[in-house]
């Protein structure tokens, strides 16, 4: 129950930061800005939850472990109904904050979302950074990794993925992170949701495959 809380308190956590930035922030930090909002909370989280749960607070991170046979299936499963809760919690308290959820950070593509990048780069996008995202959590977890420093390469390493990614698809690589706002904001968000929850998944279990493959390698 205690590594539940902690992902359920990551997760919304997440979206306070990273979402919160876009819709209470935004034009006064930019797009640095919130792709250093998304990177501080995973660095935040990772010290301060890390120890009790891991700190996933990513159902494509969760299945990159399970893929890679760090987790069970059962708890898999149970981290990411903690997941959703949490970014759903998240967002309805952003949300009451804004006052409004029209301008909640929701992701998307195509023809008058930002940078107007099509379903293919859109999903491309979201698979591969996702991947990575994925190779770099396991990697920098690894018994045989430096102790301490974790926290901050998964969340340059998110930073990082928002700076190139966020004119192409608002940059999810986390279906939680996404569902939260789309289920508030309804209509175009929640259409296009499909892919910010099976692309990600799909990076995460191809960058725990390729994680294995040159583990096994070595």
């Amino acid at each position: 129950m205690k590594k539940l809380v902690a992902e359920f308190i990551g997760t919304a956590v997440l979206v306070l930061f990273g979402c919160g930035a876009a819709v209470l922030g935004g034009d006064a930090i930019g797009q640095t800005g919130i792709a250093f909002a998304f990177g501080l909370a995973i660095v935040a989280m990772a010290y301060g939850i890390g120890p009790i749960s891991g700190c996933h607070i990513n159902p494509a991170v969760s299945l990159g472990v399970f893929v890679a046979g760090r987790m069970p299936a059962g708890e898999m499963a149970r981290y990411w109904i903690a997941q959703f809760a949490g970014a759903l919690v998240g967002a309805v308290v952003l949300a009451v904050i804004a006052g409004s959820t029209a301008s909640l950070g929701q992701n998307g593509w195509g023809p008058g979302y930002l940078g107007e990048y099509a379903l293919p780069a859109a999903l491309v996008f979201e698979v591969v950074f996702t991947a990575i995202f994925v190779i770099v959590i396991l990697g920098s977890t690894a018994a045989a990794a430096p102790a301490g420093f974790a926290g901050l390469a998964i969340g340059l390493t998110l930073v990082a993925i928002h700076l190139v990614g966020i004119q192409v698809t608002g940059v999810s690589v986390n279906p939680a992170r996404s569902f939260g706002p789309a289920i508030l904001v309804g209509g175009h968000a929640l259409a296009q949701l499909w892919l910010f929850i099976v692309a990600p998944l799909a990076g995460g279990v191809i960058g725990a495959l390729l994680y294995r493959f040159k583990t096994l390698e070595d």
